[in-house]
């Protein structure tokens, strides 16, 4: 007890262990559904097509449950806070886009995770992060967000069988209503919905255990067990490749994994210290400490074999039980170091249906569409009555998920949004980072030419 005093200063915080330990779990069960949803994406399930090579489903799901269990702990004890970490819806779509695009090896991936984990940390120790957060005008910001929802519930619908792409000139359809898959995405899609409307604690979780046994009922998956012993993490140990990162194309990577693990960070550090009554005068105190917990994470999560690791605004779940010091994330750490040995579940709910030359994973789809609509918030935030921030901002949205490309979406916007302002004569409103990544953008594209 006086370890835990002296390292969580319950008192203080009027917390007591017994709370602290529930909220953690609590915290565990909202966002535990990223263990199966992470090996899913950076698998390329969905993206099968582009015929890039993917990740190794049981190493990323290790990778996964390690790097959410290693980062949260650290976060816990370094900065007392009970947010917790693991590697982030967005992040992995993103970084799965770029393998699919031909930008990237997933090799190259992980170190440009690795590099931007790194950059994050010297912006940090630096403290120039507050000069990047605010170089990028707010409706690129909710834009980006609110693109990458979109996304990521397109994922969702093709990943689940409900949209299609048509041998004719159409470039999406309605899928076969014959395809069990699509049967089984609208059971858990109409699951989850109806739980996340009824504010159920984990809904997402609990939809995709729902989903799981009607899968298992019209024979979409197979039973796998619960328990076993983890798979290998090999095939994603230590698998960084740093060749062609000083390209253009390896230049924009870079930037984008850093941007968005930035903009995740500060934004979740200002949502959970709202609500769990952390902010001082508008402040997070020991705000440094957790953003460095959270570059390590992304740091060790790269080494491991995943997407970059950032803070789960699910978190919040945690804060109204009650948490209110690191013992919590603790507790939700120490859970997820635990699921390694649920690699059958993982199996099982992760694996993959054939219909008609295809590939679906249906079990896994309705959470990807709860992720997206969640994201999709920003957008009632970006100023649509003024054209010079409405259509680059538009440009993001629509463009990231008809390119199929996070980066060619991004490139629509900041490439329209300095060129729009400067032709409005509005140009001073363009911060200087803009017209830098603007510029990387078009550089890029002039070198493909090339």
């Amino acid at each position: 007890m006086d370890l835990l005093e002296r390292l969580f200063k319950l008192r203080a915080q009027n917390a007591s262990i017994r709370t602290e330990v529930l909220a953690g779990v609590t915290t565990f069960i909202t966002m535990a559904y990223i263990i199966f949803v992470n090996p899913v994406i950076l698998g390329g399930v969905g993206l099968e097509d582009s015929g890039a090579e993917f990740m190794d489903f049981g190493a990323v799901m290790v990778a996964t449950c390690i790097a959410a269990g290693v980062a949260t702990i650290f976060m816990g004890l370094i900065a007392n806070y009970p947010i917790a970490l693991a590697p982030g819806m967005g992040e992995n779509a993103v970084f799965a886009s770029f393998v699919a695009a031909g930008l990237i090896t997933w090799q190259q991936g992980l170190a440009a995770t690795l590099v931007s984990g790194l950059v994050f940390f010297l912006l940090t120790f630096f403290k120039i992060r507050q000069m990047v957060i605010d170089g990028m005008p707010d409706a690129l910001k909710r834009a980006i967000a609110v693109g990458i929802g979109v996304f990521i519930a397109f994922m969702g619908l093709v990943n689940g069988g409900i949209v299609s792409k048509p041998a004719g000139p159409v470039p999406v359809s309605m899928g076969d209503p014959l395809n069990p898959a699509v049967w089984t995405t609208l059971v858990g899609l109409v699951l989850v919905g109806a739980l996340m409307a009824r504010r159920v604690r984990g809904a997402i979780l609990w939809g995709i255990l729902g989903t799981t046994l009607f899968a298992l009922a019209i024979g979409v998956t197979r039973y796998h067990g619960i328990l076993d012993r983890p798979p290998s993490i090999e095939p994603t140990f230590l698998k960084l490749s740093f060749a062609g990162l000083l390209t253009a194309d390896g230049l924009v990577v870079i930037i984008v994994f850093l941007f968005m693990d930035v903009f995740d960070s500060i934004g979740t550090f200002i949502g959970i210290g709202e609500a769990g009554g952390f902010l001082r005068n508008g402040r997070m105190p020991r705000a440094t400490r957790a953003l460095y917990a959270d570059a390590t994470g992304t740091v060790a999560g790269a080494a491991l074999g995943t997407s970059a690791v950032t803070s789960y605004i699910e978190s919040a779940a945690g804060v109204a039980a009650g948490a209110r010091t690191g013992l919590a994330n603790v507790a939700t750490g120490l859970l997820f170091l635990a699921a390694v040995f649920c690699y059958p579940l993982a199996e099982m709910i992760g694996a993959t249906f054939a219909w008609q030359g295809g590939f679906y994973s249906p079990i896994t789809a309705p959470a990807l569409l709860g992720v997206g609509c969640l994201m999709m918030g920003s957008v009632r935030q970006i100023p649509w009555d003024d054209f010079g921030e409405a259509l680059p901002a538009l440009l993001i949205i629509l463009g990231i998920p008809l390119t199929y490309s996070i980066a060619d979406g991004l490139a629509l916007g900041l490439i329209s949004y300095p060129l729009i302002k400067l032709l409005a004569g509005r140009g001073r409103e363009v911060p200087v980072l803009i017209y830098v990544l603007g510029a990387i953008f078009l550089a890029r594209y002039a070198l493909v030419q090339l």
